[in-house]
């Protein structure tokens, strides 16, 4: 939790940590890692404090901290961090939110 104190996102934008890919079908069966695809999903670890509106007001953003999120296939920004990969979106690149 130290990597967030020193890193905050700015404006509109959030801090996501994807989830791992599945290494094993539900059969049992190994994947190799060419073979896994593309993770999309994330959860939010950082948000910053949302974008100025034309009237001047800071609009909150559409996700929070621990929202379990869906990404687009392309964009973000690649960031390290105390040796953990995350990534940086903009609110309104974030295709959906789960719903518990």
């Amino acid at each position: 939790m130290s990597a967030f104190k020193k890193f905050l996102p700015l404006f509109d934008r959030v801090l996501v940590e994807r989830l791992a890919a599945e290494t094993v079908t539900k059969g049992g069966i190994m994947l190799p890692e060419k073979s896994q695809g593309k993770v999309l999903q994330a959860t939010i670890v950082a948000t910053g404090p949302g974008a100025k509106g034309k009237s001047g007001q800071i609009e909150p953003l559409s996700v929070r901290v621990g929202d379990k999120v869906l990404l687009p296939e392309y964009g973000g920004t690649k960031l390290t961090l105390d040796d953990k990969e995350y990534y940086l979106f903009r609110d309104g690149d974030i295709l959906g939110k789960y719903t518990e």
